[in-house]
């Protein structure tokens, strides 16, 4: 992308992107997703949440493309989209450490 102005639908698609990000639920998902592939039971053990909350923060999660799926028998698999998810993650990350430090 340009270092230009945003263009109004990359705008609002990235602005869907962060408000899903706002969610301490769906980046708590997110921060396991990062360290290994989770089904919704998994999740919702790991979690401590029930595994009804944890499928519908999934599957908004999968509309954004933040996280894919992958059948596996009679369960589903979830995992980060790709590695763009990771280094956003990633990137949050720092930047919290950093600020705190300055705090």
């Amino acid at each position: 992308m340009s270092a230009g102005p945003l263009a109004a639908a990359d705008a609002k698609r990235l602005a869907e992107i962060m408000q899903a990000l706002a969610s301490p639920v769906r980046l708590r998902i997110l921060s396991v997703l990062r360290s290994q592939p989770s089904t919704v039971t998994e999740l919702s053990e790991r979690l401590e949440l029930g595994q009804t909350t944890v499928s519908n923060h999934l599957r908004l999660l999968r509309h954004l493309s933040l996280v894919t799926r992958s059948p596996e028998g009679r369960h589903v698999r979830y995992d980060l989209f790709d590695d763009h998810v990771t280094d956003l993650l990633e990137g949050a990350l720092d930047h919290l450490e950093h600020t705190s430090r300055r705090a």
